[in-house]
């Protein structure tokens, strides 16, 4: 929409000021409306501003022919009387002014200034009033820069403009004084007299425009500081949120707006630079005593190049800190022989047209000086140029792709020297880039460094090396302190919270919630976390509990576990993942029976467990919980389809699913039903029968009988552990021990594969050992009851009472219609395949686990 047309949609106060505009203007509001395509169209700002004479004679010869070809077509139409009128009004005013084509292009220059700038504060209002919530502190400030950076061209030229005058008005005195040289006599005539008060007003004067230009270069000047001030501070900010999302933070944004402002600077900058140049020049050429220019250019160029080469320095800057392909997540962290990235990039994109630029890399350029601090060498090539066709399509950014380290051998031979004050992942190095920069004469090398790196031998180091780059950018003041590890200091919560939670939001895609976070709290802290921080050993070292795992090495092989096996339910809530056992048990208690939850185990490398509640007829609430499943489990069965499918023996030796709501009451299917979608070929239908892989705890008949003689200690007893039997008086654990008593404390797990013909294949699990001993209750010692001695094991606790019914109703030949089972001695090649069912493995009983 052309400009005009938007100002005539405006609110009355606006359209106001539109009409007092014009009110005072030379130019007739109609012929303005009826020319506003052309005028829009037209380069102003250069007839104005750009000295340029040409270009304004051309524009208002233009002017006059669309002038004389709109009256034509109004004075066919009597409506346009009025019109028409105007237009011819105007055509002999401005034909009258004495310059007319440069006042001409400065009135309407000046009108559509004013014009925008009503425009913009019109549309200002106006969102103002649609969104009353205050803007937001970033795009004032933004909308305060450009402002700024349009009245600091302006004043540029402006200054253009007065500079312009001022060689002009030199002209005149140098051609006045050059006459009056010639014609002077001995004797001062009137004449002469009269010439030299003539050559003296044209000194005084150029004297007034040489302070009034410099004043206006420390008007200009000044302003230029302030930008400065106002642009490197953003500059800081983005290095700041920078070093965050590099350890997991939201990421920060783009370069390309903090480029412009810092190029627009710079470009003013380096144009005051040539302005005061041509003073000097013209100071050179007319000088006399008292002349401003004589020191004062000299101090306003010193102070112009010392403000360039600020502007330049802190322009460098790494975009991207070097990172390792196979490990994007995690950058910072460097192996040696391996290929790593790193961008740097040059905010002031400016370049010399036939000047190529190049920025070398090295290693630790101020390296510590302690013993045994290892060096690095750049395998690869350590310097890339960028050409001007480059830097102008691209700016001026250097792209390292293909970076290599290599350690320096110490004493000439052999490995190098690693034995050191700090381990290998606590080392900090830092990578410099220089590059020489030269633009209009102003010559300068240029250095920046990236974020300090951790440089691992071995990919088992990454996780303690990730540690590291987490602690240091979470604590360190100075982002230049390679001695960080020498003394690091204590992580309060209130920081180290927030930034385990960007872990799991940048690595699976969801941070943790108050109630996670509090657990993590509780774990690390206890009760001081509002008056003690966490030391870097109890981070990394200290075992959480005592003589189970290091809090970080538990942490990161969760965040591994649900990276490559759980992402999706993490990410949609379905893990509460990170609450303690006693939490589990006052959340579940309050719940109906079969409602479960997904926890982290607390003492299993990378292992996650079910828990649910059972309401028994007494009113003892029972919390169990499965064996934890880990990766290697969840890479044959996805947990989803264990939950779905797992099976519970009941006292009946019926098999059921337990699992019925999701806490807090979500049905299982609606849960999960939707990770667990099979794709189904009908073709592969048609050749076999389908099968699955399922999970099965054993519950036995007298699991859940409670004697009141045994005691349990209250600990056990807050984990749901149900009592068993105490012995009798007399009572010897050998013969039960003979008897096939089963002292296991763990559910036994068994992967089941199982097929619509009746074939079962079993493969159980190995029991993870328990801490604890829990006696089953003691069967009647009655001989007759005794399980045969040569039976398999897995027959042994078989119930052969409720098989009576088939002692006299079955024959042997219709069970085994192909006689006895093969001896290994015999052939298998006559026998005809046959398929049976068979019964569901069962050896111990299902009870609280410890995980």
């Amino acid at each position: 929409m052309a400009q005009w047309e938007m100002l005539q949609n405006l609110d009355s106060p606006f359209q106001d000021q539109l009409h007092e505009l014009y009110s005072n203007s030379l130019l007739p509001m109609d012929v303005r409306q009826h020319l506003a395509v052309w005028i829009e169209d037209q380069n102003w700002q250069e007839a104005a501003l750009g000295n340029d004479a040409a270009m304004a004679n051309m524009l208002f010869f233009h002017f006059l022919d669309q002038l004389n070809s709109e009256c034509g077509r109004c004075s066919q139409d009597s409506e346009y009387f009025l019109l028409q009128h105007n237009l011819r009004k105007f055509y002999r005013d401005i034909q009258a002014l004495p310059t007319g084509s440069t006042q001409l292009a400065e009135m309407i220059f000046n009108l559509l200034l004013e014009e925008k700038r009503i425009l913009t504060w019109a549309q200002r209002a106006q969102l103002e009033q649609q969104e009353p919530a205050p803007e937001a502190p970033g795009e004032s400030q933004q909308h305060e820069l450009d402002s700024r950076i349009l009245k600091l061209q302006a004043m540029k030229e402006k200054l253009v403009k007065s500079i312009s005058q001022l060689k002009d008005q030199q002209d005149v005195f140098c051609f006045r004084y050059n006459i009056e040289k010639s014609a002077r006599t001995a004797s001062l005539d009137p004449r002469q007299t009269r010439q030299m008060n003539i050559l003296q007003e044209t000194l005084n004067e150029l004297d007034r425009q040489r302070k009034e230009v410099l004043d206006a270069s420390k008007a200009l000047l000044g302003q230029l500081t302030t930008l400065i001030e106002l642009l490197l501070p953003k500059l800081e900010e983005w290095k700041v949120q920078q070093q965050k999302a590099c350890i997991g933070a939201p990421p920060v944004g783009g370069l390309e707006q903090l480029e412009k402002w810092f190029t627009d600077g710079a470009k003013l900058l380096f144009h005051l630079r040539q302005l005061l140049k041509e003073l000097k020049e013209l100071s050179h050429m007319v000088s006399y005593q008292g002349d401003p220019l004589n020191e004062g250019v000299d101090l306003r160029e010193a102070q112009v190049t010392e403000l360039l080469q600020r502007l330049l320095h802190r322009a460098f800057v790494v975009e991207s800190q070097p990172c390792m392909p196979q490990t994007l997540h995690r950058p910072l962290i460097l192996k040696t022989g391996s290929k790593f990235t790193v961008r740097t990039r040059l905010l002031v994109r400016l370049q010399e047209g036939n000047e190529s630029l190049t920025a070398e890399v090295s290693v630790d350029r101020k390296s510590p000086k302690s013993q045994g601090f290892r060096k690095f060498n750049i395998l690869t090539s350590n310097q890339k140029t960028l050409t001007p066709e480059k830097g102008q399509t691209q700016g001026l950014i250097w792209d390292f792709g293909y970076l290599t380290l290599v350690e320096q051998r110490s004493g000439g031979s052999g490995k190098g020297n690693s034995k050191g004050p700090l381990s290998v992942t606590e080392e900090l190095h830092i990578i410099s880039f220089t590059v020489k920069y030269t633009f209009q004469g102003l010559k300068q090398e240029l250095t920046t460094d990236t974020l300090p790196v951790v440089i691992i031998s071995n990919m088992n180091q990454l996780s303690i090396a990730w540690a590291s780059v987490l602690w240091f950018n979470l604590l360190s003041s100075n982002p230049q302190d390679q001695q960080f590890f020498s003394n690091p200091p204590k992580a309060p919560w209130n920081l180290l919270g927030p930034a385990l939670s960007w872990q799991f939001s940048s690595y699976v895609n969801r941070g943790l919630d108050s109630d996670q976070l509090g657990m993590l709290r509780d774990k690390l802290f206890g009760q001081n976390s509002k008056t003690e921080g966490l030391s870097w050993v109890d981070f990394i070292k200290r075992e959480s509990p005592p003589g189970k795992l290091p809090f970080w090495t538990w942490l990161d092989k969760i965040l591994d576990l649900i990276h490559d096996h759980l992402k999706d339910l993490w990410k949609d809530g379905r893990i509460m993942g990170f609450v303690s056992r006693n939490q589990v048990r006052r959340l579940l208690k309050k719940t109906v029976s079969g409602t479960f939850l997904l926890r982290f185990s607390e003492t299993l490398e990378g292992g996650i467990t079910c828990s649910w509640v059972e309401h028994q007829d007494d009113d003892e609430v029972l919390i169990n919980s499965v064996q934890p499943f880990t990766k290697e489990v969840l890479q044959s069965l996805p947990l989803t389809k264990i939950i779905s499918q797992y099976q519970m023996l009941t006292e009946e030796n019926i098999p059921e699913n337990p699992l019925r709501f999701l806490y807090p009451r979500i049905p299982r299917d609606e849960a999960f039903g939707c990770y667990s979608q099979e794709k189904i070929n009908p073709e592969e239908r048609k050749k076999y029968l389908k099968h699955k892989l399922i999970f099965v705890s054993n519950r036995q008949v007298d699991e859940l009988q409670q004697l009141p003689e045994l005691k349990l200690e209250p600990e056990l007893e807050s984990l749901g552990f149900t009592s068993g039997p105490e012995h009798g008086p007399g009572l010897d654990l050998e013969p039960l021990l003979e008897a096939g008593l089963d002292l296991s404390l763990e559910p036994t797990l068994e992967r089941t594969l199982e097929h619509t013909l009746g074939e079962v294949s079993q493969g159980v699990l190995e029991p993870h050992p328990g801490p604890q001993l829990q006696l089953e209750p003691i069967p009647e010692l009655d001989v007759q009851a005794m399980p045969e001695p040569d039976l398999p094991y897995d027959l042994r606790h078989l119930n052969t009472e409720d098989m009576e019914i088939f002692r006299n109703s079955m024959r042997i030949e219709e069970i085994m219609p192909n006689g006895d089972p093969l001896l290994p001695c015999q052939n298998t090649m006559d026998e005809a395949d046959v398929f049976s069912p068979s019964h569901f493995y069962a050896d111990g009983p299902l009870s609280p686990s410890d995980y």
